[in-house]
């Protein structure tokens, strides 16, 4: 198959960004207009919220995409649940102390600074609030997956989403597949036909379990709840939630839509602490004669693999390589500078600048409550329907929600549920 040559992105002429930056129709409509245009000296602030390690990853991808543009960054604050946390980022960027927030509300007090650009890293069921929040201040986002943990979660960000496109906002999600030569190369020669009518596939993220801590003698439940998010399923909405989705947004992005139902299964052996499955085994069915088939695990001392496989009506392809079909399809050399987690980053910036702001709000909105349509089915042994989570109002997966809520961390004290306590599929 041919390849055209890498075609080097064109730099934006200061009169190309003063023109860009003349949004008066958005202005009359009181929606606000491009911040990083109306900073005046080209310098593009930035926030962090969720200062933990992604967090802190998500940011130097960010200043690095800085670089690769020719813009200069500037971090003017930093905002997460503990102090130590805020003011350690902000430290590694020389930001005040003073804009070093932390608590229930820092977002809030982030957010009334002069940032340009947010990242919001912090655990999945605070996002759909501090999302909704940066759009309604008018900031361009950068947003780990998932971006939810509940299906009244991702239908806020859908809505936040909608709202940020009429303000003329960037949104840009940690889904980096997404700008990833191979992946991004794939997915226009299947959208062009390379491998037909995509039949069904496989998808996996199966390794190792990750970190866990242990409740201490004197700390708080939200404390402990904030610091094991990984363990609890409110926090992270479960490992297919919280990892897999990469590998669900990959099928949703090359089937062209989310599923129609899942059923399936998973159980829990060998965690010691929180109340999260260690396996899961759904099946998808995509309508239209379409499967997939969705592995996730995390147990040590098992064989690991992630990756995604699809066979169509005329070839078939691995996720971000290994096309196969007798299709002559010329494919461009999309570019990827510093990696794909840098990319997303350059993508979301130059979109910016460029007056067309990307916005992937729906995109990763639909792939996290894909995973969460499959936790609920294993939770439960029941098919879960799209619909179900979408358009029935009347269905018991429509409104269901995970406790504690964001808005309950913010109220006050919250009760952490009890470790080693995992639904039971036919009970819960």
């Amino acid at each position: 198959m041919k390849k055209k040559a890498n075609e080097k992105a064109g730099e934006v002429s200061r009169r190309d960004f003063i023109k860009a930056s003349a949004a008066v129709s958005l202005a009359a409509m009181g929606v606000g207009t491009n911040r990083i245009y109306a900073a005046g000296s080209g310098k593009i602030r930035v926030g962090l919220i969720g200062c933990g390690g992604r967090g802190n990853g998500a940011l130097s991808n960010c200043l690095s995409a800085g670089e690769h543009i020719g813009r200069e960054m500037e971090v003017v604050a930093t905002a997460d649940w503990f102090k130590d946390r805020a003011v350690g980022a902000g430290k590694k960027h020389e930001v005040p102390e003073e804009r070093c927030f932390y608590g229930a509300d820092a977002y809030k007090k982030l957010l009334k600074t002069n940032v340009d650009v947010v990242c919001i890293a912090t655990s999945p069921n605070f996002r759909p609030v501090h999302f909704e929040a940066a759009v309604k201040a008018g900031k361009h986002v950068f947003m780990e997956k998932p971006v939810a943990v509940d299906p009244p979660g991702g239908r806020r960000i859908i809505e936040a989403g909608e709202l940020a496109k009429q303000k003329g906002l960037g949104v840009v999600a940690g889904t980096q597949r997404r700008h990833q030569r191979g992946y991004r190369q794939n997915a226009y020669a299947i959208q062009r036909g390379a491998i037909g009518k995509i039949l069904g596939g496989c998808v996996w993220w199966c390794g190792g379990a990750l970190w866990f801590r242990r409740k201490s003698e004197n700390e708080s439940d939200a404390d402990y709840l904030v610091r094991n998010w990984v363990s609890f399923a409110g926090m992270s909405g479960d490992h297919i939630v919280e990892q897999h989705v990469h590998n669900l947004d990959v099928a949703n992005w090359f089937i062209g839509h989310p599923p129609k139902t899942a059923l399936g299964f998973g159980g829990r052996a060998r965690r010691q602490t929180g109340d999260q499955f260690d396996f899961f085994s759904i099946d998808y069915d995509y309508g239209d004669g379409c499967r997939i088939h969705s592995m996730c695990r995390q147990i040590n001392g098992t064989d690991g693999g992630v990756r995604e496989f699809f066979a169509g009506t005329e070839g078939e392809t691995w996720g971000g390589g290994g096309l196969k079909s007798n299709k002559n399809i010329s494919i461009p050399d999309f570019p990827e500078h510093g990696g794909p987690y840098v990319q997303e980053h350059v993508d979301l910036l130059n979109s910016i600048i460029e007056g067309k702001p990307l916005n992937e709000a729906r995109n990763v909105a639909e792939s996290t409550l894909t995973a969460i349509m499959g936790r609920t089915a294993a939770y439960t042994g029941k098919t879960i329907r799209w619909s179900d989570m979408m358009e029935k109002e009347d269905s018991p997966w429509y409104n269901l929600t995970l406790k504690p809520t964001a808005e309950d961390f913010e109220k006050g004290p919250v009760t952490a549920p009890p470790d080693d306590v995992a639904p039971i599929p036919g009970r819960s």
